[in-house]
């Protein structure tokens, strides 16, 4: 097989605290332990016989309503593996699989370019990855509005965050292209940066959904100007057309013959599996991916093993087929509430509002028409005083801008909704709006 090649020189990219980062005295020489005939005296892991586990038994709900409920076990060695100190990446079995469903679904073969490591959710990991790249001053790309999440782990790093503006079909390649081409002129003395971080589909907030021939783009200006791009793709399968999803930056980078390597991707079971379970994954450059491992083992060590035992019993129960039929019925259950979600909207904010219909997701990006002038109104106060005293919670478009300002936006998540609350929440909403507009209800 051939190894796609990478020209990444990631000297130039592992931020100076990402290179501080030294092999764990103990998790360093784990990997001996699986030598033949080794007697390991090495960790101070507890004794499983000390477990007050016998079994961990996982009911799974019938796929078609009436029919038997399915127990898991996780008992024996997988117990015991699950019960006990693992290792960094994750539960070998558990990583093998994922790797596994990055070739199927990627399209990438397991040439050696690429690795992948689990870790205590997706958002664990990028934040690793931002540790393990960025410097003090360093400048980032972000497209705006942006998942608040993002800009709150960013802001202690003291960095320069530079917003490319979205629209209603994602990241703007044209913007990217002119601010990177004319970065001296529009940025002087800002560090030329390195990293872009975005969310293709479903976007959180404004749930647009990137398609092929802007990635295309965006993947080739990366290319170009050396950046490293961050992938966030915990909607890829919430998607509401799953046999037409567009393809990812990480596929697309093995595609073409060109250069890999410059993408490092996230994934989540969150949205798909459980969100308490808290374990997600990354996949990219096996470079980057040793640093976020040595970042894990000298922090909180490992993601949860026991976490891990029960999605892999699950997953082996399935197997791939099985788990790409579960995602697909769980984008069909969330294409059914937007559908009912956005049918209540139009019912009660046309005219004072607009938005963008998301293909994936769980969120609408109300856009709210606040001023009768036609002139851009600002949400804040709304949504943050009025809205919650008629009764009625949302988040305001601010918080989704890296460096702050106005927005007329609000984020509603419909993931929750029943018919009932829409009615409600749209209803109060619409005597928001009228209130702001100074019209009546």
């Amino acid at each position: 097989m051939t190894q796609q090649q990478s020209t990444v020189n990631w000297d130039e990219y592992i931020s100076e605290r990402g290179k501080m980062w030294e092999p764990s005295a103990i998790r360093g020489l784990f990997p001996l332990e699986k030598i033949p005939g080794m007697v390991s005296l090495l960790a101070g892991k507890p004794n499983a016989e000390t477990f007050p586990f016998s079994a961990i038994k996982v009911d799974l709900k019938p796929i078609i309503p009436g029919d038997a409920v399915e127990t898991l076990t996780i008992e024996s060695d997988a117990l015991s593996e699950g019960l006990q100190y693992g290792a960094t990446a994750g539960l070998p079995s558990l990583n093998k699989w994922l790797e596994n469903l990055q070739e199927v679904r990627h399209k990438r073969a397991r040439d050696g370019s690429w690795g992948l490591s689990l870790g205590s959710g997706s958002q664990d990991l990028i934040n690793k990855a931002f540790y393990s790249l960025v410097n003090e001053d360093d400048s980032i790309l972000l497209e705006t509005p942006v998942y608040s999440g993002t800009i709150g782990l960013l802001k202690r790093h003291k960095v320069n965050l530079m917003e490319v503006p979205v629209d209603t079909q994602g990241l703007d390649p044209e913007k990217l292209e002119d601010i990177l081409a004319n970065w001296k002129s529009k940025f002087p003395g800002k560090r030329f940066p390195k990293i872009l971080y975005t969310i293709p589909t479903g976007s959180n907030p404004t749930g647009a959904t990137a398609p092929l021939e802007r990635r295309e783009r965006v993947l080739a200006l990366v290319r170009k100007y050396k950046l490293i791009l961050l992938e966030d793709d915990a909607y890829h399968y919430l998607s509401f057309d799953p046999e037409h999803i567009v393809p990812s930056y990480f596929e697309l980078e093995g595609r073409d013959g060109g250069e890999v390597g410059r993408v490092i991707r996230f994934d989540s079971f969150s949205k798909i599996l459980s969100s308490g379970m808290r374990l997600g994954f990354v996949t990219g450059p096996k470079p980057i991916l040793e640093i976020i491992d040595l970042h894990t083992a000298n922090t909180n060590l490992q993601p949860s093993s026991t976490t891990q035992a029960m999605v892999l019993v699950l997953l082996n129960k399935w197997g791939l087929d099985g788990f790409l039929a579960h995602t697909r019925r769980v984008a069909a259950f969330y294409k059914d509430k937007r559908d009912m979600f956005e049918k209540v909207a139009h019912k009660y904010l046309d005219g004072l509002a607009t938005w963008v219909t998301p293909e994936a997701g769980m969120f609408l990006f109300l856009d709210l028409h606040l001023t009768t002038d036609g002139t851009p109104g600002d949400s804040s106060e709304l949504i943050s005083a009025t809205a919650v005293q008629k009764g009625v919670l949302a988040v305001p478009g601010v918080g989704f801008l890296p460096n702050g300002g106005r927005s007329s936006f609000v984020r509603v998540s419909f993931s929750l909704a029943t018919e009932e609350d829409a009615e409600l929440a749209f209803q109060r909403l619409r005597e928001c709006i009228l209130e702001a507009r100074g019209e009546k209800a």
